[in-house]
């Protein structure tokens, strides 16, 4: 099969290219050519820009398209209306952000963000928004040929927001772990190795309909994952559970600052999201204790990727600065001995 990767060089795209060749097809990437030139020795590389040059794609056809960077409606179409009669089927990659309402764990059929200002493009601001309209230009534009995931986080090597690294790394350096309650919090979280074989075969396929895709099935408690870093990495670390009310008092940010973590109800269910439809059409995921490992491995490789609490500009890195922690904890400890 002859498989075009919108995207393609850094992390759900890196992950694909590479099943799909495990799959022994072939690979075309288009992308600008900023990150990761040159990955793959055995891969096509075309050059260009989604927003305005899409003319290395002219004149060419593929069997299937995946598209892992389509984030603006208007950008997309284009994309979409250019390789209309170029391939047989598309595969977009879009998110469990679209849904509107997070209280109770949405299925397919829950309803979707709609944008406030229909002029907008601020995709930090209306990211489930414009996926959804994403979404529906490439059903407009492919009909039945069009198949849409919606994954929830996605982790793994090579993950460069770092929202699940932050715990195996900030485990593996020992000392007081400030963790929040509820332990038992359940969650939801897919590896990009997966997630990346799975639409591959789902492109094989030429599946269609959309899909949310997040995992694993049971979902793990907090507490769970946490004890499975503290195993893989060995680690005597000190989980010190922190009350939810104490953090939210402070300001800390949920899901950022302590990755996974939301303590609102009005996002009781984005940790239960419905696979079930993904799981009936083999969506498998590894063990825990695997992904838990391999993140660990590559980011203790590549420590500038994803450290525990590190501020980039350009990539601000999930988790607590050591600071902060430690100030935390200090807080918390006093606040019990009164």
């Amino acid at each position: 099969m002859k498989v075009l990767v919108l995207g393609g060089t850094s992390f759900v795209g890196r992950h694909l290219v590479d099943a799909a060749l495990e799959r022994g097809h072939e690979v075309t990437v288009f992308n600008r050519g900023r990150t990761n030139p040159g990955l793959w020795r055995e891969v096509r590389e075309l050059r260009g820009d989604r927003d305005g040059d899409l003319s290395a794609l002219a004149g060419q056809r593929w069997d299937t398209v995946v598209d892992t960077s389509g984030y603006v409606p208007r950008v997309v179409r284009a994309s979409a209306e250019l390789l209309r009669d170029a391939v047989h089927h598309y595969t977009f990659i879009s998110s469990v952000s679209v849904y509107a309402d997070f209280r109770r764990g949405p299925d397919e059929t829950g309803a979707v963000e709609q944008r406030p200002d229909p002029g907008s493009e601020d995709v930090e601001q209306h990211y489930g928004a414009l996926k959804a309209e994403c979404e529906l230009v490439v059903q407009e534009v492919f009909h039945d040929a069009a198949l849409i995931i919606r994954p929830g986080l996605i982790v793994g090597p090579w993950d460069p927001a770092g929202r699940f690294t932050y715990w195996p790394a900030r485990i593996a350096l020992g000392g007081d772990v400030l963790v929040p309650e509820p332990r038992n919090l359940r969650l939801q979280f897919i590896d990009a190795r997966d997630l990346a074989a799975w639409v591959v075969r789902m492109a094989e396929e030429r599946a269609t309909g959309t899909y949310n895709a997040t995992g694993p099935v049971p979902r793990p408690t907090l507490e769970e994952l946490l004890e499975t870093c503290r195993r893989v990495a060995n680690s005597e670390a000190r989980l010190q559970w922190v009350a939810a009310e104490f953090l939210v008092e402070r300001g800390v940010d949920q899901f950022q600052e302590l990755p996974l973590w939301i303590a609102g109800p009005e996002y009781g269910g984005f940790m239960d999201i419905d696979v079930s439809n993904a799981v009936k059409a083999q969506l498998t995921f590894r063990p825990m204790e695997e992904t838990v490992s391999d993140t660990l491995v590559w980011n203790q490789a590549h420590p500038e990727w994803a450290a525990p609490g590190k501020q980039d500009v350009e990539r601000p890195a999930a988790g607590l600065s050591p600071e902060r922690e430690a100030q935390l904890l200090t807080e918390w400890n006093l606040s019990r001995q009164v």
